[in-house]
């Protein structure tokens, strides 16, 4: 299994409106392309947040990122041209110890 995670460091002024947009918009979209198995949203602190996206092949992630990414990153850049910066990491999953959350 492949984790795709994308941390975002927002503004504190922004931090809600990327929080509610994240919620209600941007991963409920992402959701629905199907790639991915299990979506997960946290926050650390007022404005960082990570989203972790399990696709369970290469095949999914790449599916993903060539048919539905470049339309979703333009949409958030339309909605935070400024005031969001953006990190992207790709993690192959090795081992799980206990019981996975939900």
């Amino acid at each position: 299994m492949l984790l795709y995670e994308v941390t975002l460091d927002a503004e504190p002024a922004l931090a809600e409106q990327v929080e509610e947009h994240m919620r209600k918009s941007h991963i409920p979209t992402i959701a629905a392309t199907g790639c991915f198995r299990q979506i997960r949203f946290c926050r650390s602190s007022s404005g960082r947040f990570r989203t972790s996206y399990a696709a369970e092949t290469q095949a999914d992630l790449d599916r993903y990122v060539r048919d539905h990414a470049p339309a979703l990153r333009e949409e958030f850049s339309r909605e935070f041209p400024k005031g969001v910066a953006l990190s992207r990491e790709t993690w192959t999953l090795r081992e799980v110890w206990g019981e996975v959350l939900s």
